[in-house]
């Protein structure tokens, strides 16, 4: 794996990557970067693709300009960075925020994205089912609901070094500006009637920040888009499921 920092529009975006052939964008979600390169790494490693991992502007202490303040902003900033990289034919995954970020890369019809895969997003409002409280939530609130396993990710944060903390903490903030506090966009489910790029939405059947039924309405919301239930996986199902998460992003980026 090799870390890069690319100058796009008014941003310095730092991306890691690794492995060669069909491109594959990999959008992460509040937990950051940490969340997908693992899972990165295993389809590199895997399957004939280069992997691009960008570190979203304001997350893990990288700069954020100031005009940067919305999901819809973050996707236009990745379409150009396809555009820096002269990339084609590439398969966009979003996990969680990176779910919406995908999404509204998809409403920008950019012909360099071919696929689109929404894992486990937020974003759009759906009745009845509204994504979790993050900022009401405990750490150990959120390990139980994101996970089928959670004792398998269990973690005391006071054990963290100050540093890590931190981290944690800017991200949170970083979530709060771009999610705000309902992590939805009142408008964007009946704007994904105009996607028109294929897409899949993939979803662990156990999380408990957005159920099931979320997903089932997402996909319904996108025309034409798969929906992909992953049994045994909660809302981060690239850590906790990462081989069968893989196989069902292989199989759609081949289709």
């Amino acid at each position: 794996m090799t870390i890069n920092t690319y100058p796009v529009a008014s941003a310095a975006v730092t991306v890691a990557e690794s492995g060669s052939g069909r491109p594959f964008l990999l959008l992460h979600g509040g937990a950051g970067p940490v969340s997908f390169l693992s899972f990165g790494d295993l389809l590199a490693r895997e399957r004939p693709a280069r992997v691009l991992t960008p570190t979203h502007p304001g997350w893990n202490g990288t700069p954020r300009p100031d005009d940067l303040t919305t999901v819809r902003g973050l996707a236009e900033l990745y379409a150009a960075l396809l555009d820096e990289l002269d990339l084609t034919d590439v398969t966009v995954v979003g996990n969680s925020i990176g779910g919406w970020i995908a999404a509204e890369l998809a409403l920008l019809g950019r012909p360099r994205v071919s696929r689109v895969v929404i894992l486990n997003g937020v974003g759009i409002a759906v009745p009845g089912h509204p994504v979790a409280d993050f900022f009401a939530l405990t750490p150990a609130e959120l390990t139980q609901l994101s996970y089928a396993d959670p004792d398998r990710f269990r973690f005391d944060p006071d054990s963290l070094p100050d540093a890590q903390r931190a981290v944690l903490a800017a991200n949170r903030q970083a979530i709060a500006l771009f999610a705000g506090t309902t992590m939805a966009d009142p408008t964007l489910a009946a704007r994904l009637s105009a996607v028109t790029v294929p897409t899949c939405v993939l979803w662990g059947e156990s999380d408990g920040i957005v159920d099931f039924a979320y997903g089932q309405a997402y996909a319904a919301a996108i025309p034409g888009a798969v929906h992909v239930p992953l049994p045994g996986a909660g809302h981060l199902p690239q850590l906790e499921t990462p081989r069968q998460t893989l196989e069902a992003i292989w199989d759609f980026a081949g289709t």
